[in-house]
């Protein structure tokens, strides 16, 4: 029974419906972080990137090695940090895409959060400024928040 569940897997790899991040469908060549569809949504008026700095013990977020602009396909990584002990609730992650309305991104990126923070590889964005917020809980409760831009090249 073993061998027949593991030949299964092993064809459905093949056929490139299977990728080891767990996600099925031709999806595992590029994930779509944004469309551009969403893309052409207005901005939302007033709206800039803010990183709340201070002494505090809610959880932060950091943005990894992203250069200024970015090349699609690209791999996104965040890293969140918890302090005096808590742990992040990695079910509170939510990521949003800040437009008029606003995109919630957090089923597009479930799959790859971990309590260290977010790793997609391949991630396709259109060209352009995508301002992005990010908002994280730890397990005492409090919540830590950041917005970046992620500049496109064309």
């Amino acid at each position: 029974m073993g061998s027949r569940v593991a030949g299964v897997l092993l064809c459905i790899a093949a056929t490139g419906l299977f990728c080891l991040s767990g996600h099925f469908g031709p999806a595992c060549a590029g994930q779509k972080l944004i469309t551009e569809d969403e893309a052409k949504l207005p901005p939302p008026r007033g709206a800039v990137a803010a990183d709340r700095r201070g002494i505090t013990r809610a959880p932060k977020v950091e943005v990894i090695s992203l250069s200024d602009p970015v090349r699609s396909p690209m791999h996104f990584r965040l890293k969140f940090e918890s302090y005096g002990g808590s742990k992040i609730d990695t079910d509170s992650v939510k990521v949003t895409y800040l437009r008029t309305p606003n995109v919630d991104l957090t089923p597009r990126v479930r799959a790859f959060v971990q309590a260290t923070g977010i790793d997609m590889p391949d991630v396709e964005l259109p060209a352009g400024d995508h301002m992005v917020r990010v908002d994280v809980k730890d397990s005492d409760g409090r919540v830590g928040t950041t917005s970046f831009t992620l500049k496109v090249a064309p």
